[in-house]
């Protein structure tokens, strides 16, 4: 199997069904042989039901939290090449294919990107102020700076990665700091790293708030990168990339 599609998910009824839905046609248009996997995180609501409708396979994850989440996912998961990304409607799983044309480049981690220093692009009221002035620019400063991680958006929610490369790294954190591990800990092994410019939508959900925590989430975040600061460092720009072309069928 060459592509697995792994969405986290707690309680997004109202956006999955057409997350997982727009994730099989991108990969019937591909003709790849996929696999959409939803990790539910023991919701409470339809969400499981309604994503095996649409085509997933539902995994139900007990362990709580985003990271907690993912990596069940992503260790259920059988494609050689993985995609992971968001349930609540915010990112276009129709852009599959510009991931694979980098990962087909020879690329091991393909990170979307939002921000416009990155050249992506956010909807009016898609990200919270601080967010997008504040805590993802230092921090994406700081995985520049700190692990010469060649990236602009460290959480963005949306990117892909080959098996081999997420079995090097094994993120550990259990909530939202596990996306900025994944890159710090990829440059810090020299993974060939690259990004790709994305239209970052408003959150489709309306009843549900979202799960991430402005303040707690932050300073795990913040405590992470400290930690990670006394490791070996490394990384290599996208410049430096040497990667071996893959053929996607």
């Amino acid at each position: 199997m060459k592509l697995s599609v792994v969405i986290p998910c707690l309680n997004e009824s109202e956006t999955v069904g057409e997350c997982v839905k727009t994730a099989r046609l991108a990969i019937d248009s591909l003709g790849l042989v996929g696999e959409v996997i939803v990790a539910d995180n023991a919701s409470s609501d339809r969400s499981a039901e309604i994503a095996g409708a649409e085509g997933a396979r539902v995994v139900r994850i007990e362990a709580k939290g985003y990271g907690s989440a993912l990596d069940g996912g992503i260790r259920s998961s059988r494609g050689e090449f993985i995609i992971m990304g968001d349930a609540d409607g915010s990112y276009n799983f129709g852009e599959l294919a510009r991931f694979l044309e980098r990962w087909q480049a020879g690329f091991e981690l393909v990170v979307g990107c939002r921000m416009p220093s990155g050249g992506g692009t956010i909807e009016p009221g898609a990200m919270p102020f601080l967010h997008r002035w504040l805590g993802n620019p230092v921090f994406s400063f700081m995985s520049r700076w700190w692990f010469h991680a060649p990236i602009h958006d460290v959480n963005c929610g949306l990117r892909g990665f080959t098996r081999d490369l997420y079995e090097r790294i094994r993120p550990q954190a259990h909530g939202m700091s596990f996306a900025a591990e994944m890159i710090i800990k990829a440059a810090q092994q020299g993974a060939a790293i690259t990004e790709v410019p994305l239209a970052f939508r408003r959150d489709g959900r309306k009843e549900n708030a979202p799960h991430l925590r402005t303040f707690r989430d932050g300073w795990k975040i913040l405590r992470m990168f400290i930690n990670l600061r006394g490791e070996k460092g490394g990384g290599r720009q996208e410049s430096a990339h040497s990667g071996r072309a893959r053929k996607l069928k």
